[in-house]
């Protein structure tokens, strides 16, 4: 077990639910890695992404750095604006 996983275990005794939300804050950082990556190969700057969008560069720079949750009607969008279709998955 590694020192971070030892320490969400720890963290979760003491606080229920503290598991959980560092699972949700990963998930958040891995979609706006994910956008950030798909809007760099695409070759698009954020204005561009966001013009294509219909929206600002502070929200796609927002998305990028998971400042808050991505509603899915906006992943739609981004999906649109570079050409991808959205998949999600139950596992």
């Amino acid at each position: 077990m590694s020192d971070i996983d030892r320490m969400i275990r720890e963290r979760e005794a003491e606080s229920p639910g503290f598991e959980t939300m560092v699972e949700q804050e990963l998930t958040e950082l891995r979609i706006g890695l994910l956008i950030k990556e798909l809007r760099e190969k695409s070759g698009l700057t954020q204005e561009e992404l966001a013009r294509r969008m219909h929206t600002t560069k502070s929200a796609v720079s927002r998305l990028e750095n998971r400042s808050g949750g991505a509603r899915l009607e906006t992943l739609e969008k981004v999906a649109h604006a570079l050409g991808k279709e959205l998949v999600i998955e139950f596992r």
